[in-house]
């Protein structure tokens, strides 16, 4: 039985247009031979629908778009389709109005669903919010082989893999009493740094557990602050990885299951390598995810403010990787305390990628609100009251020449500067995507590295199996300026600033905050790992008192575990304040 893998990046709620995706997939998927395709979880509206999902008219639609589908597709081909289906029993039993399953398509028809058990409520996941879970694991026949079906999360609970269960059910050892052959599971499994390497370890684990071949199938493509890498794969019994899907590209892959042994076989060149770099992964990830969100929210080009730093420097390059240089606009707004580097540097770094430039010095702007506020501020000494009027006159120029032309603004902060509030509202915070906000400032530095050194040699490596438009083509080597690189962060919102004078070290402050925000160390921890108290509780109280700058801040692409994002749900009005007390040292008894 050849199996196809449709991996896909639908647009969420573009009912029509992500039904045609399947229905292309599906025409090519037999076109080869293949008897079952295989969709990936809610491929028919897109993941994560959100409270779309409490729309009756946006339910009803679907239901239609998926009964029109199954009299679209070839008649003996079959498909399973993820989508939303009704719980009849919501009003009467007070359960959830809904169920996340998958339909299965054969024949002109819905010949049954599969509702999904497992319901994430963690991180950037609320399904416990919209669905019901299923009540059984099931699978169905199809010419002789039993085919088991999983719904993303129902795969991640296997005691022995984790060393605990997350929930009261494991729906795959449930599989494997009822003498399924195969295993097939529809996944929207958000991106983070390593995160495909989990996956495999997890599922390798599960297969050679339970004897089973699973087939997973990945979306891929960037909503809003979400992004999802693909990779969808098939592991036989053995474990071993028989195919791999793309990363970061739709692609439509296949297996061959043959029934006599039960057992997926590998077949020529169906595994796909991965990036062998976190530089390289998080640069297709951005590059896929600035190219999605501006796609799927109706831009065609975007703006940005380039200050001749380093992190402007790293989302102009994504932006040009994933719009073109032609759709990139780069603004330079000098000011009397904008060094002269600076200015060579953002007018180097915009030749080599080949975008235009537009320079409006603020000086005469700066003047005029000194002006202004020349009675009021009268007797008050120069501050960050002061600088911060240069980030919001830059932040206004910017959101006015996105009004007039209609492109995006990209606000350029990185999650170092989001966690601890160096950034100024209604400033540099302006813009309707935060492309870097979840990288960390010395992450920022090691990728820009990556992109004069490694770039091309790992994408070689990859000797084609990647989308090559996630590759930037810049007029001259290296792409970012060298001296954009070397030389000391700075605001340049005074004479002589950088941002070491309000800030630790960047290696510091990211290896605190990692601490602290992604693995939820306790203060006490972090200065046990070598940190100084004073330090530790500086951080900590910058990164609580900007809680309020977070909330309005644009959305950020999601790269790593624990994102300033959709996952984050800290309040704003808040007294507590871990701190961070040395204990004394014990005496040796």
């Amino acid at each position: 039985m050849k199996i196809a893998i449709a991996q896909l990046n639908p647009t969420i709620g573009d009912l029509t247009g992500n039904a045609q995706q399947i229905l292309d997939a599906a025409q090519a998927a037999i076109a080869q031979g293949a008897r079952l395709l295989l969709t990936t979880e809610l491929s028919l509206c897109g993941y994560p629908p959100r409270d779309l999902l409490m729309q009756p008219s946006f339910l009803a639609t679907m239901a239609e778009t998926l009964a029109q589908l199954a009299r679209d597709l070839p008649a003996d081909l079959a498909v399973l389709v993820g989508t939303v289906l009704p719980n009849p029993d919501a009003v009467h039993d007070g359960e959830k109005p809904l169920f996340n399953t998958t339909a299965l398509l054969l024949e002109g028809a819905v010949q049954r669903y599969f509702h999904k058990r497992l319901l994430p409520t963690y991180d950037v996941f609320d399904e416990d919010r919209y669905f019901e879970p299923g009540d059984d694991s099931s699978a169905f026949e199809l010419d002789g082989v039993w085919i088991g079906v999983t719904i993303c999360e129902d795969l991640w609970n296997d005691e022995s893999f984790w060393g605990k269960r997350h929930y009261e059910v494991n729906p795959i050892a449930e599989l494997d009493r009822q003498g399924v052959d195969l295993v097939l599971n529809l996944s929207a499994s958000p991106y983070s740094v390593g995160k495909q390497q989990l996956r495999e370890n997890m599922l390798r684990h599960s297969a050679t557990r339970y004897g089973q071949p699973i087939l997973y199938a990945n979306q891929v493509g960037g909503n809003d602050d979400l992004l999802f890498d693909g990779c969808s794969f098939g592991l036989n019994r053995a474990g071993e990885v028989v195919l791999r899907a793309k990363p970061f590209e739709s692609d439509l892959v296949f297996a061959e299951f043959d029934p006599a042994v039960d057992e997926l076989m590998p077949m020529p060149d169906a595994i796909a390598p991965l990036p062998d770099s976190a530089d390289a992964e998080i640069w297709m990830a951005l590059v896929m995810g600035v190219r999605d969100y501006v796609r799927k929210c109706g831009f065609q080009k975007a703006v940005l403010g380039l200050s001749g730093g380093i992190d402007s420097a790293l989302v102009a390059a994504i932006a040009s990787a994933a719009l073109g240089p032609e759709n990139v606009l780069g603004v330079l707004m000098p000011s009397p305390y904008s060094s002269d580097h600076s200015i060579t540097d953002a007018l180097d770094l915009a030749k080599n990628l080949g975008i235009q430039t537009q320079t409006i010095p603020i000086t005469p702007m700066m003047q005029g609100y000194d002006q202004a506020l020349a009675e009021l501020f009268a007797g008050t000494e120069f501050g960050i009251a002061e600088e911060n009027l240069q980030s919001r006159i830059r932040g206004t120029l910017l959101m006015a020449i996105s009004n007039k032309f209609g492109h995006l603004l990209i606000s350029t902060g990185n999650k170092s500067e989001v966690a601890v509030g160096y950034c100024t509202l209604y400033g540099d915070m302006n813009g309707g995507l935060a492309a870097i906000a979840d990288v960390p400032k010395t992450r920022v530095y090691s990728i820009c590295k990556w992109l004069n050194e490694g770039m091309r040699d790992e994408f070689g490596r990859m000797n084609g199996a990647f989308d090559s438009s996630l590759l930037i083509h810049p007029s001259s080597f290296p792409v970012i300026p060298p001296h954009i690189i070397t030389k000391p962060p700075s605001a340049e919102l005074k004479p002589g600033q950088v941002d070491q004078d309000s800030l630790p070290p960047y290696e510091v402050l990211d290896d605190i905050l990692e601490r602290f925000v992604e693995r939820h160390q306790a203060p006490d921890e972090i200065v046990a790992a070598g940190h100084d108290a004073a330090v530790v509780n500086q951080v900590i109280r910058l990164v609580t008192r900007a809680e309020f700058k977070r909330k309005q801040a644009a959305p950020g692409l999601k790269i790593t575990d624990r994102a300033f994002g959709t996952g984050w749900r800290m309040p704003i009005a808040s007294r507590w304040l871990p701190s961070a007390q040395p204990k004394a040292p014990q005496p040796i008894v």
